[in-house]
């Protein structure tokens, strides 16, 4: 499967809402480790918004889809993470742009403009232990793929295993940004709570390609 219309993609927002709700008080456990324990409940009003709003929506095109959904984020969770999910699906929509289908170099394109979108809003660098140490690989990954001109199916969990393996090297790292940066040294062996919901993006992405791919 090369590519996938946009009423199509409605769909995904089902499954990061649904994630997000199930994984709810596991985040909020992982983020009070370090931080104030308010990732879950963000995270689950912010996908709750963005599908339904999405759902909402009359033939969007995937840009103006993307945008909508950042729209819906940014108002549900006004919160620092929120934010830069808000920022990530905006600036991801704006790369679409008029895109009529969704294929691998546009998923690429969307998940280069969304790292790099949350980067500059979160003053984050790559090893700073913050979501962008996920949301690189991820778009690395994607870019990659749409060079071998891979399917879209074989391109998501190339990008879902890259996310696995950059969470995992977190876990080496240091905090050096919000509350988990005031506690420095205990932050090593955790891995990060915002490059979590950057998997947890990945991984359904992978799994609705895969579920699109099966028909």
């Amino acid at each position: 499967m090369k590519s996938i219309e946009p009423a199509l993609v409605v769909g995904l927002f089902d499954r990061f809402a649904n994630r997000f709700e199930a994984e709810r008080d596991a985040l909020i456990a992982l983020d009070g480790k370090v931080g104030d324990s308010d990732l879950g409940l963000t995270m689950s009003k912010a996908f709750i918004a963005a599908r339904d709003k999405v759902h909402e929506l009359d033939q969007p095109g995937l840009g103006d889809l993307m945008k909508q959904a950042g729209a819906a984020i940014s108002k549900a969770a006004p919160s620092t993470m929120g934010t830069l999910m808000a920022t990530g699906f905006l600036r991801g929509g704006k790369a679409l742009g008029e895109a009529e289908t969704l294929d691998v170099s546009g998923l690429a394109a969307f998940w280069r403009a969304y790292a790099d979108g949350v980067a500059m809003r979160g003053k984050a660098q790559l090893g700073d232990k913050t979501v962008l140490d996920v949301l690189d690989p991820i778009a690395q990954a994607f870019e990659a793929q749409a060079e071998t001109g891979a399917e879209l199916d074989v391109a998501g969990q190339e990008a879902a295993k890259a996310a696995a393996d950059a969470l995992e090297a977190t876990k080496k790292m240091v905090a050096q940004h919000g509350k988990a940066a005031a506690f420095q040294e205990k932050t090593l062996g955790l891995q990060d709570a915002g490059g979590t919901v950057a998997c947890m993006l990945a991984e359904e992405l992978s799994l609705f390609l895969n579920e699109k791919a099966a028909g």
